[in-house]
């Protein structure tokens, strides 16, 4: 596949993503004007600030709008986090992405986890629901497959590797293990890689370890990639490219 092609291919597999620790009305205001103008998958927000992409003006209405529940720490009580995801729903959220109690997991309370994601999936109903495992926090090999793993059973439609709120986000290895389970699975699911995902070279060897793996091509159906700044390089590269 050429440059431009691939590049083309990314900028679709993208969640635009704000996630913000000391936003403002104002300072997401002013984002929003510089959000670079290319057809990627999402945008993802928190929560209070749904309303205000809703009603952009320049927003691209075939870009999903998603949102973060028990996010980032992942250890909200279960009915706390049903209510985020219906009040985030009633905000016009199409899609959720939730933490997985992963501290639970790693006490070993694998029960407790599996019917927290339940509870979860029931609440999303028919939104797409990725679970994010914070893979960076998680010990073993055995433990990143094991979260992997719950979150299928659940139910979910993607699993999502990081909050990007922890010192290790992203990593080759721990997508390796995620996208074996994967690709292991009497469903189809979804990948997610985030937290740290800067460049495009980077970016891109994810794309190819995707379809190595699980032998298909990456479209936004089953593989994304969340980025705060890459949206802008992959832009620019576009442009350069025609």
């Amino acid at each position: 596949m050429t440059t431009i092609l691939r590049l083309q291919q990314l900028a679709k597999l993208l969640d635009i993503t704000r996630l913000q620790d000391n936003e403002t009305a104002q300072t997401f205001a002013h984002w929003l004007q510089t959000v670079p103008d290319i057809r990627a998958a999402a945008y993802c927000v928190y929560p209070q600030y749904l309303a205000a992409l809703q009603q952009w003006p320049k927003r691209n209405c075939s870009m999903a709008l998603a949102t973060v529940v028990n996010f980032p720490a992942g250890d909200l009580a279960v009915d706390q986090v049903c209510e985020q995801i219906l009040q985030a729903k009633l905000q016009g959220a199409t899609e959720i992405d939730c933490v997985l109690p992963y501290k639970a997991l790693l006490r070993g309370e694998h029960g407790c986890v599996k019917n927290f994601l339940y509870d979860v999936r029931q609440a999303s109903s028919q939104q797409c629901l990725k679970i994010i495992i914070e893979s960076g926090e998680l010990v073993t090999a055995q433990q990143v497959a094991r979260a992997t793993e719950l979150a299928i059973e659940s139910g979910a439609d993607f699993v999502k590797t990081s909050t990007g709120k922890v010192p290790v986000g992203v990593t080759e290895e721990a997508a390796r293990i995620m996208l074996t389970v994967i690709a292991a699975a009497e469903r189809p699911v979804g990948f997610k890689a985030s937290g740290g995902v800067r460049h495009i070279e980077q970016a891109l060897s994810l794309i190819q370890l995707y379809e190595d793996i699980t032998g298909e091509i990456a479209t936004s159906q089953h593989m994304r990639i969340g980025a705060s700044t890459l949206a802008d390089e992959v832009a620019k590269q576009i442009s350069h490219a025609n």
